[in-house]
């Protein structure tokens, strides 16, 4: 059975990696026009991480594939292979 997640429920939630680090807090999912598809996540980053630091951070913003998402429920589960 496929659960449905409303965006709004998300907005705030701890994006964090498989292995534990902080990446920041979800804003915003960016969506395929055309398709409608998820293609990423829009992540307010963690200004205090130095893994965060050495990432494509632009217009204040962290864009990660949605590929990469493994998991959401208390937190947005990444795969940090995928970051």
């Amino acid at each position: 059975m496929v659960k449905y997640v409303i965006a709004e429920q998300l907005i705030g939630k701890e994006v964090v990696t498989s292995d534990g680090i902080d990446l920041g807090r979800f804003l915003d999912a960016e969506i395929n026009e055309v398709t409608g598809k998820l293609v990423g996540l829009l992540v307010e980053p963690n200004a205090s991480s130095d893994f965060v630091k050495k990432l494509d951070v632009k217009e204040g913003m962290l864009k990660l594939p949605y590929e990469s998402v493994l998991a959401v429920n208390d937190y947005i589960v990444v795969d940090r292979k995928g970051v």
